[in-house]
């Protein structure tokens, strides 16, 4: 661990600084500019010769320049002569267009895949991908992947800080059971999920299960809040069946569209996110699972 060389484009410096931190290592210094006409201008501080190298770029609200931008810290460090590429996406962009469902639409998720691979990365790292019909993400890639979550730190930030009584988790959708069940291990707590029917791109309806919340605090658990239609109408429900509080947490607060407030709004109690992408509410930091997937790689 001592030779590897830890790199941060745009989408990630505060995040790369605290895994170097982790590490006991110093993150690496890059120039990142822009000439008049826009055009990105790279410069890597550092001797990377022969060494490994982690790249952590997230890539969130810019997707194309932060993911433009990762392509061209790739190929330099590849270039420069290092010996590994080791990937860090915390927030991967485009995980979500994984088929093509009308004539002539992108499966943006097959070509990004190929982008990042083809530049050099060697290895790749991502937290809670948005997949939704992908049972393994590897099998999109050709080189070693690993999907990581944050649902056990983010559960235990809850567990740590907001006196819970009598909790049960509760995922959003049958997608999030995953993260419910993650969470719920580490509350020790039973979990279930509710059942979603999207509407539109902006509108959902959620179903409730047989599911007792009365009385109770309830966590509800998802990767990513992006527009915060499913996580309202969540909040609403769980409040309608008389829960005493209910605390929401994601890895990934995107935040769009004023979720935030309209979360708040619908009878959230408190929402909690991961630095995955920086927000008003991340307050719990994936540095650490960073740290400790490199320290194994």
């Amino acid at each position: 661990m001592s030779t590897m060389k830890i790199i941060g484009g745009s989408g990630g410096r505060l995040l790369t600084v605290l895994v170097a931190q982790e590490l006991g290592l110093k993150a690496s210094r890059v120039e990142i500019k822009r000439f008049p006409d826009g055009e990105k201008y790279i410069r890597i501080d550092d001797d990377v010769r022969e060494e490994d190298v982690a790249i952590i770029q997230s890539i969130h609200h810019e997707p194309d320049n932060l993911l433009f931008e990762y392509l061209l810290l790739c190929d330099t460090v590849r270039d420069l002569g290092a010996n590994r590429v080791i990937g860090i996406l915390p927030y991967f962009a485009y995980a979500r267009q994984d088929s093509r469902f009308n004539p002539g639409e992108a499966v943006s998720f097959k070509t990004v895949t190929k982008l990042i691979e083809d530049v050099g990365t060697t290895e790749l790292f991502s937290i809670d991908m948005h997949q939704h019909r992908v049972e393994r993400v590897s099998d999109f890639f050709r080189i070693q992947v690993h999907n990581l979550t944050a649902a056990p730190l983010l559960a235990e930030y809850i567990k740590e800080n907001m006196q819970l009584e009598n909790p049960v988790v509760i995922g959003p959708d049958e997608e999030s059971e995953q993260w419910a069940s993650a969470a719920a291990k580490v509350i020790g707590a039973d979990h279930g999920t509710l059942q979603k029917k999207r509407l539109g791109a902006e509108k959902v309806e959620i179903a409730t299960r047989s599911l007792n919340v009365r009385g109770r605090d309830v966590l509800v658990v998802d990767d990513i809040i992006s527009t915060g239609g499913t996580i309202m109408e969540a909040t609403k429900i769980l409040r309608d069946q008389g829960a005493r509080r209910v605390l929401v947490a994601c890895t990934h607060p995107i935040l769009g569209h004023d979720a935030l407030s309209r979360i708040y709004e619908s009878g959230a109690e408190t929402v909690i996110g991961t630095d995955t992408v920086p927000s008003p509410i991340s307050y719990v930091s994936v540095a650490p699972l960073i740290a400790e997937a490199l320290r194994g790689s």
